[in-house]
C-alpha cells in the first residue's frame, strides 16, 4: 500500500500537500480458503531513504514479475529555484530546505517484495522524468506504457533492454496524427508515431541527476529572447523558449523529459493523463484522461496548434481512450522499435457528460450537486483490466460527482455498470483486478480524503461532514478493501 500525500497537518488547516515524503508499506495477508476473506497479519514500512524519499506516489500497478511499480507525479520544476513545495519537502525530510535535489524526483519507483514480507525500493531514472502515474508493463515484460498526469502531457513508452529489468532501455514519446477525437460515436482513431528520445541505463542517469544543475543541461526563458537558436515550447500550461546545451541531449531527454519531448516535436497536449492498463488478448491498452480541457482545447493558450491534440470544446468529465498495440513499428527516423506492443493509434472508448447551463458552457449541478451525469463515468483515474472477466474497471477522482464511483465496462457486451461508490469527497483509488488466487477473484478498491469538500458538495456537506468525521478519524482516516467472489459466481450486471 502506498500513501500519495498528506492533505493537512494535525491542526486540520495547514496545507501539507507534497510537503512530506510518501510512505510505502508491504502488507502480508492471510486468505480464508472457505470464504475468500483476507486478513492482515503483517505490516512492513519500506525504507525509502536510499532513493531520497518518494515524491507524491499516485497510481501503481503490479509488474508481470510480481513487483510493485509505483509513481512520482508532478515532478518538481528544476528551474524554479524558489519552489516552496520542494523546500518544505526537503525541510521535513532532511531538516534542510535546500538539500533535496529536484532531479531525484519524478521517476518510477519499483518495490521488490521479499518472502518474509519485507520489501526494498529502487528508482528507475531511465524511464523519463515526467508526472508518472500508473505504468503498465505489457506481457512481453519489457514494454511499459506510462501515464503522465500533467497539463501538456504526452504518451510515453519505455522499452527495456531485457525482460523483467527496467534498469536500461529506450524512451519514446508519441506524435499524434490526424483524426483525434473524444467522441466514441465518431469512430475515429488518430495514428501514433514514435520519436526516440534516447537510450540509457538508470545508473548513468542517476549519476547525471547527482552531478548536473539545470543550467548545465539547457537554458530556459519565460519570455521570447528573439534568438533563432531557441525553440518555443509549451509545458505545464506555460510557453517557454529553450536551448539545449551542447552534448546534453541525453541529460535533457531523461531529466527534463517534458521539455525535451516538446523540443523534439512530440505531441504534448493532453490534460491529466491518468491510469493505463492492458487487454492482452485483444492487444488494446486503455488510458484515462481525467479532464479534456486547457491544453486539449483549440484556442486555449496551452494548446499547441498542429500537434494533433485539439478539440473544439472542453469535456471536464473526461474520457477513456483505447490504443491498439502492434509490432513491426519504426520510430520517426526509420529505426525499428524492438517491441511487439507499441501503441499505433488512439480512439475514445468511454466519455463522461458534463451537465451544462443554458449557455452550453457553464457547469450546472443537479439537485444533489453533480455537475456530470451520474450514470456515466466522470474524471476517470485508476484503470485495471480483468482478462478472465473481459472487464475494464474504472475508478474516479472526480470534482463533478458528489460521490466518486468505481465502474465496470465489459468490452464484449459494451455494458457499463456502476459497482460501488465511496464516501462523498473521497477519491476511488487503489484499484486492482486479481483474476484468481486459490479459486477466488478480487477487485481491490480503496478510497482517500473522504470529506474533501468542493463546491459540488454544498447540498450535502452540512449533513455528511459530521458523519465522515465520526467514521474516518476526523478525516484523517480512509479504507482499503475489496470485492470478492469465486470465479464461477462473479457476474457484473445492471441493477
Amino acid at each position: 500500500v502506498q500513501f500519495e500525500y498528506t492533505t493537512w497537518a494535525q491542526d486540520g488547516t495547514t496545507d501539507m500537500y507534497g510537503k512530506l515524503p510518501s510512505p510505502i508499506a508491504v502488507l502480508t495477508l492471510d486468505q480464508d480458503p472457505t470464504t475468500g476473506k483476507l486478513s492482515l497479519v503483517k505490516y512492513h514500512n519500506v525504507d525509502t531513504s536510499k532513493v531520497h524519499g518518494l515524491w507524491i506516489t499516485c497510481g501503481a500497478s503490479l509488474s508481470p514479475w510480481g513487483t510493485h511499480l509505483s509513481s512520482e507525479e508532478y515532478e518538481p520544476d528544476a528551474f524554479n529555484a524558489s519552489n516552496a513545495q520542494l523546500q518544505a519537502f526537503s525541510q521535513n525530510l532532511y531538516g534542510d530546505p535546500a538539500k533535496a535535489n529536484p532531479y531525484h524526483y519524478g521517476h518510477m519507483p519499483e518495490v521488490t517484495v521479499n518472502p518474509d514480507g519485507t520489501g526494498s525500493v529502487k528508482k528507475h531514472y531511465c524511464m523519463g522524468r515526467i508526472s508518472h502515474e500508473l505504468v503498465q508493463v505489457m506481457p512481453d515484460q519489457r514494454t511499459a506504457l506510462m501515464g503522465d498526469d500533467a497539463t501538456n502531457s504526452g504518451y510515453f513508452v519505455f522499452v527495456a533492454d531485457k525482460e523483467k529489468d527496467l534498469s536500461s532501455g529506450t524512451l519514446y514519446a508519441a506524435k499524434v496524427g490526424a483524426g483525434f477525437s473524444i467522441d466514441p460515436a465518431a469512430n475515429s482513431a488518430a495514428p501514433l508515431t514514435w520519436i526516440k528520445l534516447g537510450s540509457a541505463t538508470s545508473a548513468e542517469i542517476e549519476n547525471l541527476a547527482n552531478t548536473l544543475k539545470p543550467s548545465d543541461i539547457m537554458t530556459v526563458s519565460k519570455t521570447d529572447p528573439s534568438d533563432a537558436s531557441y525553440t518555443k515550447i509549451v509545458v505545464n500550461g506555460k510557453t517557454e523558449w529553450i536551448k539545449i546545451n551542447p552534448g546534453m541531449d541525453k541529460a535533457a531527454a531523461f531529466l527534463e523529459t517534458h521539455r525535451y519531448a516538446a523540443f523534439k516535436g512530440a505531441s504534448l497536449g493532453f490534460t491529466k493523463m491518468e491510469g493505463t492498463t492492458v487487454n492482452a488478448k485483444d492487444k488494446i491498452a486503455y488510458s484515462a484522461l481525467q479532464n479534456v480541457q486547457s491544453s486539449m482545447v483549440a484556442g486555449n493558450a496551452a494548446n499547441v496548434a498542429g500537434n494533433g491534440i485539439s478539440v473544439p470544446k472542453q469535456l471536464v468529465a473526461g474520457v477513456v481512450m483505447a490504443l491498439n498495440l502492434k509490432g513491426g513499428q519504426k520510430d520517426t527516423t526509420g529505426t525499428a522499435i524492438n517491441s511487439e506492443w507499441m501503441p499505433v493509434d488512439t480512439a475514445p472508448l468511454l466519455a463522461g457528460e458534463d451537465l451544462l447551463d443554458s449557455d452550453g458552457k457553464t457547469l450546472k449541478g443537479d439537485a444533489l450537486g453533480n455537475t456530470a451525469n451520474p450514470n456515466k463515468i466522470a474524471n476517470p483515474d485508476n484503470l485495471k483490466f480483468s482478462e478472465k472477466m473481459r472487464t475494464l474497471f474504472i475508478g474516479e477522482d472526480s470534482s463533478q460527482h458528489v460521490n466518486n464511483f468505481m465502474w465496470a465496462y465489459n468490452v464484449d457486451t459494451k455494458q457499463l455498470s456502476r459497482v460501488l461508490s465511496v464516501p462523498a469527497g473521497g477519491e476511488s483509488t487503489g484499484l486492482h483486478a486479481v483474476d484468481e488466487i486459490n479459486g477466488w477473484t478480487y477487485i481491490m478498491s480503496n478510497f482517500q480524503h473522504a470529506g474533501d469538500w468542493g463546491g459540488i458538495h454544498a447540498n450535502v456537506k452540512t449533513q455528511l461532514d459530521p458523519l465522515i468525521k465520526a467514521n474516518y478519524k476526523d478525516k484523517f482516516g480512509s479504507a482499503v478493501g475489496y470485492i470478492t467472489a469465486s470465479p464461477a459466481q462473479m457476474k457484473l450486471s445492471a441493477r
